[in-house]
């Protein structure tokens, strides 16, 4: 049995994988340049990912879901705070006070939305799929706040103010709460096929693009030297310990196989490549986060299926 799920994972893992190697040599190729892999990311985040969310909730939302709605932004507040906890106890062997910033937002904050909405399109039928979906555009509510706020503090050095809006008004999180509002009024039952069907068509493109993209950034990464002994610590605490304590969550409250399955998957996500644009863009040195990153996901080819095949035995 295990070996049965721990095969149809990894098969799944492996076709995100070519995916994402495909992104990967384009860009060695140069096929796509740093400003094309801009372009590409803008058009993802920007237009085919918000066309996604939407087609997906106003065919498919319903503020009776069970469980409730407001859980999965909450759900995603809970694995940053226990990330936060595991990164911080690992934090303190980790000497330099950079370093150590950069290490605990490694561990606190997941690759939360394309590797998991690729897993899930790869794993399961339709119905299923479209539905897990959902269930991470509402994670993401709550995520990518954090992420937008405690994440650029901790790789910034901003201090003072920690809530930004960033995260808030992020297009994804507008065609979430969109859509939401459309619902809750009843409206989404007046929408034509004419606009709903090239909405989905375009939607339909992100999770492919995506993968390029996850692809073409670990391309553009340069790691000059690994640091054992952080990198042994993160993916200790990242990609081991935190999806153990999944597993150990999930076979104490037996939550609803759906819900358990989002629950370990977010908690054995590789680190969010998020992180390299916002030391990017606050002009920090980068002292682990590329090799936080491309170790994690490599990694993860190997943990990722092996946690979840184990969660599916519970």
């Amino acid at each position: 049995m295990f070996l049965n799920s721990f095969g149809l994972v990894s098969q799944a893992v492996g076709q995100i994988f070519i995916l994402g190697a495909i992104g990967f040599f384009l860009v060695r190729k140069n096929f796509l340049t740093r400003q094309g892999m801009d372009f590409l990311s803008r058009l993802v985040i920007e237009i085919t990912l918000p066309a996604m969310i939407f087609s997906q909730l106003i065919r498919g939302f319903d503020f009776g879901l069970k469980p409730a709605w407001w859980i999965f932004p909450l759900m995603s507040f809970a694995i940053t705070g226990l990330s936060l906890i595991v990164g911080g106890a690992f934090a303190g062997f980790i000497k330099k006070g950079g370093e150590k910033k950069q290490f605990l937002s490694l561990v606190t904050f997941q690759n939360s939305g394309w590797i998991p909405l690729a897993l899930v399109a790869a794993l399961f039928g339709p119905e299923q799929a479209s539905l897990m979906f959902i269930y991470i555009f509402l994670f993401l509510l709550g995520f990518n706040i954090l992420m937008w706020s405690l994440g650029v503090r901790f790789l910034s050095n901003r201090q003072g103010k920690v809530f930004g809006l960033n995260g808030l008004f992020s297009p994804p999180v507008l065609a979430t709460v969109f859509t939401m509002i459309l619902v809750g009024l009843g409206l989404n039952r007046f929408f034509p096929a004419l606009i709903l069907k090239p909405v989905q068509m375009l939607g339909d493109s992100t999770l492919p693009l995506a993968m390029l993209v996850v692809g073409g950034n670990l391309a553009l990464i340069q790691v000059k030297r690994i640091e054992i002994k952080p990198a042994a610590l993160l993916v200790l605490a990242k990609l081991l310990i935190l999806p153990a304590l999944g597993l150990l969550f999930i076979s104490r409250f037996s939550p609803p196989p759906l819900l358990g399955f989002l629950i370990m998957m977010q908690l054995a996500m590789p680190s969010a490549t998020s992180s390299s644009l916002i030391i990017a863009r606050y002009n920090q040195e980068d002292l682990l986060i590329s090799q936080g990153i491309l170790i994690t996901h490599l990694v993860s080819l190997i943990t990722l299926p092996l946690f979840l095949s184990l969660a599916w035995q519970i």
